[in-house]
């Protein structure tokens, strides 16, 4: 049977590089691994034909004689990374090759140790809620932040005073040890130490050997004229402590907007109601509206129906990006007057009565609904 291409076996183009090509091996390696597949017998010689192909295309030398040559150009070349897989391999004979690539994909290598020293803090999130004044005009709040903070009697290092951690014996130092689980070389977290890489026979009382310990820290946090509900504002190097020195995570403060009790936020606009008289409605009048700097004057005109949004501009909230302000949204509600008196009524009875035969000239969306209702019956009947 005529072998498959190499290229085509691991799915990657001619023109991989060699750590496309290792990552195409891993994820095929890893699929058909025989350990993984009990059920399927194409699974030994599919990992076979991908280890086979990564040999070949992983070689600087084999590859190019390949790319020129095709198959026949790798005959009687041998030595390498594995064995010659041409002859057929066994699962042992690629067992004792894979070490080396396995160990730089799985595994990494020595230069890891340094990291495994130390691990950055994590990050904190802390949720302020302002009033919607705040949100709009900016504000300095101090607010206490717990949280893991390196511990000031051993300086972070874990160890009691007057002594020090040691490199752990059984990973030397590295945090890690290595296990083989059939025919992979596998990493694990060393028990003894837990990963640090350090033991501490005598541990430092204030925080139990750990290098931080719990306490509380005041920040003063500048709220940016703009925010809105859920804003977040990064506070680099506020959150916990790294590990052993490692670098201090950030602090992200969340904005809550409180609900205000006279105006609605809708992006950068403000909106709100005002509620105004039948007669004012219909006669007109000047009125005073609410806003953030205080009370403005506005004109509703005559025959004003309810619901009519004016706008002020400039009277909303700015915004994060340019400053520039958005604008306050004011509707007119008409209230319909309660209560009334006998005058009251009586008055208003004599009204109705003027209004009565005008030809609806007074109510001229009453007389609109009117006519949309009697052309909607009349297509029903035709």
């Amino acid at each position: 049977m005529a072998k498959r291409d190499y290229y085509e076996v691991l799915g990657v183009s001619r023109s991989a590089s060699d750590d496309e090509v290792k990552r195409a091996y891993r994820r095929l390696a890893m699929k058909y691994h025989p350990d993984r597949n009990p059920d399927q017998p194409d699974a030994e010689e599919q990992f076979k034909e991908a280890t086979e192909a990564f040999e070949v295309l992983s070689n600087d030398e084999k590859r190019g004689a390949y790319d020129r040559f095709g198959h026949s150009g790798l005959d009687g070349m041998h030595g390498g990374g594995f064995s010659d897989f041409a002859n057929g391999s066994s699962i042992d004979d690629i067992l004792r090759n894979l070490d080396s690539v396995f160990g730089d994909m799985f595994m990494g290598s020595q230069r890891s140790r340094s990291h495994s020293q130390q691990q950055r803090g994590s990050d904190l999130s802390y949720e302020l809620s302002i009033h919607l004044e705040q949100a709009v005009r900016g504000d300095k709040i101090e607010v206490r932040i717990p949280a893991l903070r390196t511990c000031l009697e051993c300086n972070g290092s874990g160890a009691a005073r007057g002594t020090s951690a040691r490199e752990c014996p059984d990973c030397e130092g590295s945090g890690r040890i290595s296990i083989r689980q059939h025919m992979f070389l596998m990493q694990q977290t060393c028990r003894r130490c837990g990963g640090t890489g350090r033991t501490i026979e005598n541990p430092c009382h204030n925080c139990r050997g750990q290098g931080r310990a719990s306490s509380e820290k005041t920040l003063s946090v500048t709220v940016p004229p703009g925010v809105d509900q859920g804003t977040r504002l990064r506070v680099s190097g506020e959150g916990e402590s790294g590990i052993r020195g490692g670098p201090t995570g950030d602090l992200y403060i969340v904005f809550n907007v409180r609900p205000h009790p006279v105006f609605e936020r809708q992006n950068n606009d403000l909106l709100c109601e005002k509620p105004i008289t039948i007669t004012q409605a219909a006669l007109g009048d000047e009125v005073d509206i609410p806003t953030l700097e205080g009370s403005v004057k506005l004109r509703v005109p005559a025959e004003t129906q309810t619901g009519k949004l004016f706008r002020l501009r400039g009277r909303g909230v700015p915004s994060l990006r340019d400053r520039r302000k958005g604008d306050l949204l004011c509707r007119v509600v008409v209230e319909t007057p309660v209560n009334l008196s006998s005058k009251q009524r009586e008055l208003l009875e004599q009204l109705e009565t003027t209004l009565e035969g005008a030809d609806s000239k007074h109510t001229p969306k009453g007389k609109s609904f009117v006519s949309r209702v009697r052309d909607f019956i009349d297509s029903l009947t035709q």
